[in-house]
């Protein structure tokens, strides 16, 4: 409710002002209104000009109504300023907007909470988050509506701590939380680093609304979903959107986006089938299909990817730029790179999200040339790269083992484009050079390194070592890597494997003790294909499965009749002192090998196998998959977690380089 008087009716002065036509001799003569900066009624007393103001304000004319204010002989009203207020927001004018607060201060108004909500607002509108703070401080009546407004402005700007920790005040002087407010912290809790702490006090948030009823409100449960999903406690956020009574099209976005970007791209498809099935309501939009592309991208689903392209199509979402960069890592993704750069070619505007998606495609197949030719083109169509671009070019040079043109590459980030390398950046690099046998000048690079490594660069370090070899250098980057991650037990099993190669038992026997000691278990290989628009998944098992006999029979045919040809089983990475016989059984059951064998059963003649794995292919399924290309004479694709493999006639694409 605005506290102000109806606006006094303001009268215009009249003046004559008379104009001479040329065919006339008599002049006519026109009434012109001109407005006084204030006028005097009949009594001679002054009238105010709020009217007046609220209406600039209203136009935009912001100047011409702090003019007026400046002269306004009575304070304006609770309306004026909230007018130029937003008035100073939208004209994003600083100065303007302190000059507006100093005349609410000598005015006396400050103190009204109504007045000291809109000014908070404004001052986060216009990214000065130190004035909102002042305005709340200086507030002695703080509604819960002047505690909203900073903590919208707080957490707009990342500082997330300090949202939690005034919430937490405002709960001891009991004031009660409303809608907004459980929206805004529980925001807070991912707007900083998201650590174990800021999750166990987005729990806490969660009981807080519960207790109050408001865990019916599909607004604030799509944001604690969408908390949760960005800590990635994909269960929690399962059963806080199975829990909702009514779901609109942001929150089945929400949970799809929270499937595909934790690893469970099965769900987010199998959720959008629900969606488009069981709602009628709820039209899927631009930031879902982005998801969904993204889930059919991870599971290489091309069928179910040119199915929603079609959707696309329909809907008239082609236009959208997120929309068509999605499309075209999906479609790099499943292994059709010309029809991602057909897509591209049609765009009749790119960001820099487009061709960083053109880029990463080339560079997942392994194509660092192009993608460096791409980089060049994207600079001389005045694109800007972003920290991103060159964890795609770099990663691109990579994979090809460009390591000079790699080299230049990120000498020219801080050089030529005031970007600073993060650790991201350094990660490519040491990956760069270990790949390409450089260990020493890799790990040197580590040493020299400006900001803390981190898991990334010491991880890349590990598995350079790994293709290599170097367990002395290994040692190293797993010490660090134990005491930075002592609960991931991929480095674990990364050493396991180079001491096992090295025919190191002993030390062998070590690292799964103290797997096990730590309570950690090897991630087991997963593949997955899509056949007739299904999708199929495969797990790496040590024993046959019975369920499975005929795709066993068929691999054990196989690899006798690929023995005959030349093939040779490569057993060195099992992590077992086992005889040989039993080493070439269990890298029989590895989860590429079933989904080929399924793949040779189930695809037409001609018709080519894509693989996509949530592993580093591994040395004997590289070498079979090659025999099998040849000897089938089948085209086969496989995506693993570093790159892509085309196998024809016995040779991959990567040149036996990944």
């Amino acid at each position: 409710m605005f506290l102000s008087h109806p606006p006094q009716a303001i009268q215009p002065t009249c003046y004559t002002v008379n104009f001479l036509p040329r065919s006339s001799s008599k002049p006519p003569s026109y009434s012109v209104a001109f407005y006084n900066h204030s006028t005097t009624s009949a009594a001679g007393a002054k009238i105010s000009n709020n009217h007046l103001i609220q209406s600039l304000c209203k136009e935009g004319n912001l100047k011409q109504a702090l003019r007026l204010l400046s002269q306004e002989p009575s304070p304006p009203s609770q309306q004026t300023y909230e007018l130029l207020i937003l008035c100073c927001g939208r004209r994003s004018s600083l100065p303007d907007a302190l000059r507006v607060h100093r005349h609410i201060l000598d005015n006396g108004s400050d103190q009204d909470p109504f007045l000291a909500t809109k000014l908070i607002g404004m001052y986060s509108d216009l990214g000065s988050v130190d004035y909102a703070r002042k305005v709340f401080d200086k507030t002695r009546k703080r509604t819960i509506y002047v505690w909203n407004a900073l903590f919208r402005a707080l957490t707009l700007a990342g500082h997330g701590e300090e949202v939690l920790g005034l919430y937490w005040k405002m709960n001891r002087i009991g004031i009660e939380s409303d809608r907004f407010t459980y929206t805004y912290v529980l925001k807070a809790c991912v707007t900083s680093e998201c650590t174990a702490d800021h999750l166990a006090k987005g729990k806490e948030i969660h009981a807080h609304l519960t207790r109050r009823g408001y865990n019916s409100h599909v607004y604030i449960m799509t944001t604690l979903l969408d908390m949760y999903a960005r800590f990635g406690c994909v269960d929690y956020a399962s059963n806080v959107f199975n829990g909702m009574p009514v779901r609109n099209v942001v929150s089945w976005s929400a949970m799809i986006a929270c499937y595909a970007k934790n690893g469970k791209a099965f769900e987010a498809l199998k959720t959008f089938r629900e969606m488009m099935t069981e709602t009628e309501d709820s039209s899927p939009n631009s930031v879902t299909m982005v998801s969904v592309l993204q889930a059919c991208a991870s599971l290489a689903a091309l069928e179910q990817g040119r199915l929603i392209h079609g959707y696309i199509l329909r809907r008239g979402l082609d236009s959208i730029l997120p929309v068509i960069s999605a499309l075209v890592t999906m479609y790099g993704r499943c292994g059709r790179l010309e029809v991602g750069q057909r897509v591209f070619d049609r765009m009749r505007e790119r960001d820099v999200v487009s061709w960083n998606s053109l880029i990463s495609s080339y560079g997942v197949h392994g194509y660092g040339r192009k993608a460096i030719e791409i980089f060049e083109e994207m600079l001389a169509n005045g694109a800007s790269p972003t920290p991103v671009t060159f964890v795609s070019v770099l990663g691109a040079c990579s994979h090809e083992g460009l390591v000079e043109e790699g080299k230049r590459l990120f000498e020219s980030m801080s050089r030529d484009h005031g970007i600073k390398p993060q650790v991201e950046h350094y990660a490519c690099m040491v990956d760069l050079l270990g790949r390409a046998n450089r260990l020493e000048e890799a790990a040197k690079m580590v040493q020299d390194m400006r900001i803390e490594p981190g898991p990334k660069v010491w991880g890349s370090l590990l598995g350079s070592c790994r293709i290599h070899g170097n367990v002395e250098l290994a040692e190293r980057a797993s010490r660090r890597l134990f005491a930075l991650e002592p609960k991931n037990a991929g480095n674990y099993v990364l050493l396991a494997d180079i001491y096992a190669e090295a025919q190191m038992w002993d030390k062998v026997k070590k690292v799964k003790k103290l797997l096990e000691y730590r309570g950690l278990q090897k991630l087991p290989g997963r593949c997955w294909m899509e056949v007739g628009r299904k999708m199929y998944s495969f797990v790496s098992v040590d024993e046959f499965n019975p369920l499975m006999e005929q795709i066993h029979a068929l691999l054990v045919k196989l690899a006798e009749d690929m023995k005959e040809k030349g093939y040779i089983p490569q057993t060195k990475g099992v992590l077992y002192d086992l005889e040989t016989e039993e080493k070439e059984r269990i890298v029989l059951g590895h989860s590429e090998k079933l989904a080929l064998a399924f793949g040779l059963i189930n695809t037409a003649k001609g018709e080519p196998i894509r693989i996509t794995k949530n592993l580093r292919l591994c040395e004997d399924c590289h070498l079979f998959t090659k025999f099998i290309s040849k000897f089938m004479e089948k085209e086969i694709l496989v995506r693993d977690v570093n790159r892509f493999h085309r196998f024809k006639n016995g040779v991959c694409s990567c040149g036996d380089y990944w």
